[in-house]
């Protein structure tokens, strides 16, 4: 079977962060358009960033990585557990599925760390906590010419087995004893070590051994390869290396001549060269100099240089090359760090915008994506994006400019309500500027749900004139 392309259609949340209840479709119902693309909207603190972080979740455990520790404090306060679930269209040219894959996670105890006390002072042991996931269900829907499997599950840990239906086990991994005992210990190795058992790798190796069923085969391995290449998350934690004088660079490439793909991230000091393996020095210079194609015409006369500089051994003596970032403009040079926290933002994240806008199997989930980025240029390359693109591109935002650039369907808002936090809004004529709309709710609250908890002018100036009281004269 030809490969597969893999697009998240809607995610529901229970108990996540400040969202209690929130349900969202990221596909827009209009069919004119390739690109599947949604800005979240809303106050702060309405639940904005959660839906970024689930989507982080999700690709962590897609790839059976480790959870964080960091996710074990992203259980709402008074639940003793989150739920998660995504609705994921996996298709080619000759299949479909529709799959959805659901889990929990709650905070569990992990090991203990130890804090000195003084140069003389005791050791204390200090609990320290992990995030565990549990409850995995993987259900799909497939159909082709020839075949069609209703909604079912293909993977289930909730009844207290290793995972259901029975049937089902039996044709994924077999019947043998030794083999149920090793999936038994990769079970117990996933919920200790804050990964996935569906996509922990003793799992699917022994799917790939023992499976004959390709539509099975070839569901888990496209989620697993969506996971590991095709998903991709910007969020604060990475945006903000940038004020450490890191850029990180996020990147998906293919060579023409070559059939592989070369992807994955990482951070390229600022107020340093940077040693790079030699293999992945070509990858660099590549990288940059497809960027340039396009930021030349983002921010005229701008482009990113590679300067090679000294050749040296790592640390574990492998062969390196120091490479420098430097900034061209109009024919002079200065070192990429001394430019704007825009400029440095947007190339962290350019490579993966080109792709998004060429390929139908990439997914970028951006968290305030405006951050530094003049509100012109944001809404005109999110019209570029979401009026010819082909991938799909889901985003945070507080500037309000693209309400006016791109359509109504590629936009959804947050609400005050805790257990209804995520809405589109009806009612907009197609003439309607949403951006005039939006703001016309926040004051009338012409909506199913109030979209923006509201302030008092009055009270605002109040509350400031009695916070400084301790500073008048």
């Amino acid at each position: 079977m030809s490969k597969l392309s893999v697009r998240l259609e809607s995610i529901i949340l229970d108990d996540f962060k400040n969202v209690r209840h929130g349900e969202i479709n990221l596909e827009s119902k209009k069919n004119t358009y390739k690109a599947s693309v949604l800005g979240l909207y809303g106050q702060n603190g309405s639940g904005k960033t959660a839906l970024i972080d689930s989507i982080d979740i999700l690709r962590l455990a897609l790839s059976g990585r480790r959870l964080p520790a960091k996710y074990a404090d992203y259980i709402n306060v008074g639940a003793e557990f989150a739920s998660l679930k995504f609705l994921l269209h996996l298709q080619n040219e000759n299949a479909q599925y529709h799959v959805w894959y659901e889990f929990c996670i709650r905070r569990d105890l992990g090991q203990e760390d130890f804090v000195h006390h003084g140069i003389e002072g005791s050791m204390e042991a200090v609990p320290q906590y992990k995030v565990t996931l549990f409850d995995e269900c993987l259900r799909f829907q497939y159909y082709d010419e020839n075949v069609k499997i209703r909604m079912a599950a293909l993977i289930d840990t909730k009844n207290g087995e290793i995972f259901l239906p029975k049937s089902r086990y039996v044709e994924l991994v077999g019947s043998g004893k030794k083999t149920a005992t090793d999936i038994l210990v990769a079970y117990k190795l996933a919920e200790e070590g804050s990964r996935s058992f569906i996509f922990s790798r003793p799992l699917i190796n022994t799917i790939r051994n023992n499976c004959h069923n390709v539509i099975y085969t070839d569901l888990i391995n496209s989620l697993l390869t969506f996971g590991t290449k095709e998903l991709f998350v910007i969020n604060t934690d990475t945006s903000g290396l940038i004020s450490l004088n890191a850029l990180p660079i996020a990147f998906k490439y293919r060579y023409d001549d070559k059939p592989r793909e070369t992807f994955g991230q990482f951070a390229i000091p600022l107020n340093e060269s940077i040693l790079v393996p030699i293999e992945l020095v070509a990858v660099v210079k590549e990288l940059m100099g497809n960027m340039n194609i396009v930021l030349g015409q983002i921010i005229p006369g701008l482009s990113i240089n590679v300067y090679e500089l000294d050749t040296e051994l790592s640390k574990d003596s492998r062969p390196g090359k120091r490479l420098q970032l430097m900034s061209e403009r109009n024919g002079k040079e200065i070192p990429l760090k001394y430019e704007s926290e825009g400029i440095k933002k947007i190339v962290s994240i350019l490579q993966l915008l080109i792709v998004v806008y060429n390929s139908d199997s990439i997914t970028l989930a951006v968290d305030e994506l405006d951050a530094g980025i003049f509100e012109y240029l944001l809404g005109e390359l999110l019209k570029v994006i979401s009026e010819k693109g082909k991938g799909q591109l889901v985003f945070t935002s507080h500037n309000l400019r693209p309400l006016e650039t791109i359509d109504k369907c590629f936009i959804a808002f947050t609400t005050v309500n805790p257990y209804n936090r995520y809405i589109r809004f009806v009612n907009v004529k197609g003439n309607n500027n949403l951006r005039d709309f939006y703001y016309r709710d926040i004051t009338l609250g012409e909506q199913t749900e109030p979209v923006y908890d509201p302030t008092n002018n009055y009270e605002i100036m109040l509350a400031f004139k009695e916070a400084g009281r301790t500073y008048d004269s």
